[in-house]
């Protein structure tokens, strides 16, 4: 698998003084992890985004610190961003150990094709977007596909327990939760309103109306002596 490298630095700007090293492109960062001190960093922001778009938070990055000699293993744990502008503004890494399992979230990705979407009546549900495992960090995959060919009927579902993980890998999500089902859709039928029936009794009162409307017929005046 392709190696992930990240370069930080060591930072002294703390508090809300960090704005100002956003303003100059640079991102504060943290590290921290069990059984070691935290550690406060910053990173150049346009290299961090490039590595966070290919790391996700289930790869493993090498992150080299200017001052130590060997990269430490760490992966992103929480992400921070300007909710507005979309701009990274805090990032917190997680150091790991490779011989120790970690918990992770991981994606789920479903694939194929459901036979039951042929009725254009039914939908495909996803219920679960990631799912908890635990694992050692060189066994976390990118994501977890989920097959959907087997669904051919309204209400079918696929459940945690169906699925089967790669070696290695435990899932510790509940086995009777619903990842995925066939859902009918739910059409709204718009009311078209109903003409109000004529009764004849209208109908002869309109036409004595429409009779009473013509201008009268001049008097014959060819009259005999």
């Amino acid at each position: 698998m392709e190696q992930i490298e990240l370069q930080a630095a060591k930072r002294d700007v703390l508090g809300k003084k960090v704005r100002f090293l956003r303003r100059q492109g640079i991102t504060p960062v943290h590290v921290f992890g069990h059984g070691i001190e935290s550690l406060a960093l910053q990173c150049d922001t346009a290299n961090l985004q490039r590595v966070l778009a290919r790391s996700g938070q289930t790869r493993i990055i090498n992150l080299k610190i200017d001052d130590e000699k060997s990269p430490r293993t760490v992966m992103a744990r929480e992400v921070q961003q300007n909710i507005l502008k979309g701009s990274l503004l805090h990032v917190d890494f997680y150091q790991v150990k490779m011989t120790e399992v970690i918990d992770v979230e991981v994606p789920i990705v479903l694939v194929g094709e459901a036979p039951a979407l042929k009725n254009k009546e039914y939908m495909l549900a996803q219920e679960l977007n990631t799912l908890s495992i635990q694992c050692l960090p060189a066994n976390i995959p990118d994501s977890i596909e989920v097959d959907v060919n087997s669904l051919t009927e309204a209400d079918q579902a696929i459940r945690v327990r169906d699925i089967v993980p790669d070696e290695g890998v435990t899932i510790l999500n509940d086995p009777e939760v619903m990842l995925a089902r066939i859902a009918v859709q739910r059409v709204v039928e718009e009311e078209v309103p109903i003409a109000a029936e004529v009764t004849e009794e209208e109908v002869a009162e309109a036409a004595e109306a429409e009779e009473e409307a013509k201008p009268s017929e001049a008097p014959d005046s060819s009259g005999t002596s």
